[in-house]
């Protein structure tokens, strides 16, 4: 494994949610603070940047072309031509204290985001799925921060943390109703370590989680255990993909957001966008179908 090399050093306030287009061959991420979509093409090393209408949390490719993404109150489509965006379903209108973070596509085409407390204090964040008919439902709710949604290599189960809590939970799923069961914590975070924030799933089954103010990842067994930690140069890595031809790509996104003047000095690469070469092969991600 490749130490972390910096491959945009552009500083985002809060870099999260990269994505390999497995179709255009980039790499897309969001700044959520900065309301910015950003477009990397990893040939030239060029960066496009597009300015959404709010702040945006989460991605994922559509079958039909653009992106599907979690804006703070709603799901939208944007054009990756314009960075013109479309809300599909507005689920958050009457809930003004929440607001959307991090998801992902499942395997059957739909997008699930989860919505965390504004103020980041209480538990009244929820996880939504936006069918491929564009209707928006709440699976479950009580998360304080909801973050790092992934699926395991059957679909059986689903992974989602609640960030202030320091857990990662493993739900119990239906990836034909797509619909969620009991749920145990499948990894509980120690406070030195941080907090759980994006994660993914390799080709092995394993799972790789960022700690925010951890300043590392780690890679669990499917059993919850950890198998590796990788130190970052940075507090606060946020979220990680697998990318490039191979899929052998580990991107990391990071943030500097509320970091302080001495922390900037010691990592002054906060906020930058990363990549490890693993030499695990990871999966690539399933389009929405809407």
């Amino acid at each position: 494994m490749s130490n972390p090399v910096v491959v945009c050093e552009e500083t985002m306030l809060l870099g999260e949610s990269p994505l390999w287009h497995p179709e255009q061959k980039c790499l897309y991420w969001v700044d959520i603070v900065a309301a910015t979509l950003n477009r990397l093409d990893i040939n030239n090393k060029s960066v496009k940047k597009f300015k959404m209408p709010s702040q945006i949390g989460s991605i994922g490719w559509r079958a039909k072309g653009g992106l599907i993404a979690a804006l703070s109150d709603r799901f939208a489509s944007i054009d990756t031509e314009t960075g013109m965006a479309q809300t599909i379903a507005l689920p958050l209108k009457k809930q003004p204290r929440d607001m959307f973070n991090d998801g992902k596509c499942d395997r059957q085409g739909r997008f699930w985001a989860a919505t965390k407390d504004i103020a980041e204090e209480s538990p009244v964040g929820s996880l939504y799925c936006l069918d491929t008919e564009g209707k928006a439902m709440e699976m479950a709710n009580g998360f304080t921060v909801g973050n790092g949604i992934a699926w395991n290599l059957d679909n059986s189960r689903m992974y989602i943390c609640d960030s202030p809590a320091r857990q990662i939970y493993e739900y119990e799923f239906d990836p034909i109703k797509g619909r969620l069961g009991s749920f145990q914590v499948f990894a509980q975070i120690s406070p030195s370590a941080g907090f759980p924030d994006g994660l993914t799933v390799d080709s092995e089954g394993y799972i790789w989680s960022c700690h925010w103010d951890g300043w590392q990842i780690t890679r669990y067994k499917p059993t919850g255990e950890i198998d590796s930690v990788i130190p970052m140069p940075v507090p606060r890595p946020t979220s990680c993909c697998f990318g490039g031809e191979d899929l052998k790509t580990l991107y990391v996104t990071s943030a500097s957001v509320g970091l302080s003047a001495s922390i900037l000095a010691d990592a002054p690469q906060s906020g930058q966008l990363f990549a490890l070469e693993i030499g695990v092969k990871g999966l690539a991600e399933p389009a929405y179908l809407g």
